[in-house]
């Protein structure tokens, strides 16, 4: 297969339109068949459910090439569970786990003249997403949906290398107690914005969201999770139910535990211990892990011992073995690596 005329060392992190793409519509208690289509455009009701109160999930995983030159996925049976049970929070008919790792396949099968080579860097980034489709004027549930697969080829997240970065203690809450912030809802991430744009003016790269009960535990990002590494190599990770449960996250504890023989530790982690970790990361599907190099807090700083010129060395190795796992140059546990025939 010829690819695609791309520079694909200097993509960047964005939307490119690739030729086809998977719908599927649920009508009269029922998900069709769905099929691929190469038309991009989505034509609704403008009383939608989506438009009216936010109906909507999605999710984000990549295909990639590994050093063998096979064309695979990463642990899509996660995502498909993930937006299973998303879809049961909000609502929504569940797409059914298999056919959503099938439409996945089918999708980047199709679009495979923009998986990029091994070695650019560069990565195929993959969504899916569903949303109420018919007219609602009511405050209830849609009757119908829609579940769609789209691609697009993106850059390296870390242009130019991995340099820590700095975030800052949010003054605003990211989910309520008992709310939706374990699912991966879109209106989870419209109320994010206005933190993150006021993170960015203020010079920083992240916020750090603290539990919305008592502001004393550590939470997550707008879009990734935490992982903290005590002075005495273990890995911990915050524990809420209100975190999203990153797949991320999970295959590095994992990593740590099995590949690399760490202790891990998923636990409610209290914001005054953070000054005693040695090294701090942000797990997810972009960029793997964003090493964080210091946190302020309201005129305070917090200054990791790993400094702020490269990923600490345990995050270092733990980087180093996922993206050898998905590339191919390292064995996977059974089950990890989706092969797209």
């Amino acid at each position: 297969m010829q690819k695609a005329n791309i520079d694909w060392e200097n993509i960047g992190f964005g939307y490119i339109k690739t030729p086809y793409r998977f719908v599927s519509n649920y009508k009269n208690g029922a998900w069709d068949e769905g099929a691929l289509t190469e038309d991009d455009k989505v034509v609704i009701s403008e009383c939608a459910g989506v438009l009216q109160y936010a109906q909507t999930c999605f999710e984000g995983l990549k295909a990639y090439t590994t050093q063998h030159g096979h064309i695979v996925c990463f642990r899509p049976d996660l995502n498909a569970e993930r937006m299973h049970d998303t879809a049961l929070r909000l609502e929504m008919p569940p797409y059914p786990k298999d056919k959503f790792v099938e439409a996945v396949k089918k999708v980047v099968k199709a679009n495979e003249a923009y998986v990029p080579p091994y070695g650019s860097g560069a990565t195929l980034y993959i969504r899916p997403y569903m949303f109420g489709s018919d007219a609602v004027i009511g405050v209830k549930p849609a009757n119908e949906y829609q579940f769609r697969v789209f691609t697009t080829p993106v850059g390296p997240y870390f242009k130019g290398g991995v340099k820590p970065i700095v975030i800052k203690v949010s003054d605003f809450d990211r989910a309520a107690p008992r709310g939706t912030g374990h699912i991966k809802a879109g209106l989870n991430y419209a109320m994010s914005l206005h933190a993150i744009v006021t993170a960015h003016k203020e010079g920083f790269a992240e916020n750090m969201y603290l539990d919305p009960a008592t502001r004393t535990k550590v939470e997550e990002t707008g879009g990734a999770n935490f992982l903290f590494v005590t002075k005495d190599g273990t890995i911990v990770t915050p524990k809420s139910d209100s975190i999203l449960p990153s797949i991320t996250r999970r295959s590095l504890c994992y990593v740590a535990e099995h590949y690399l023989g760490m202790k891990v530790e998923h636990r409610e982690v209290l914001f005054s211990e953070v000054k005693d970790f040695a090294e701090c990361g942000l797990c997810g599907t972009a960029a793997v892990i964003s090493p964080v190099g210091k946190i302020f807090d309201h005129g305070k700083e917090i200054d990791f011992p790993s400094g702020m010129e490269k990923m600490g060395p345990v995050i270092q190795k733990l980087y180093d073995t996922l993206t050898g796992i998905q590339m191919g140059r390292i064995e996977a546990p059974k089950g990890w690596i989706e092969v797209i025939e």
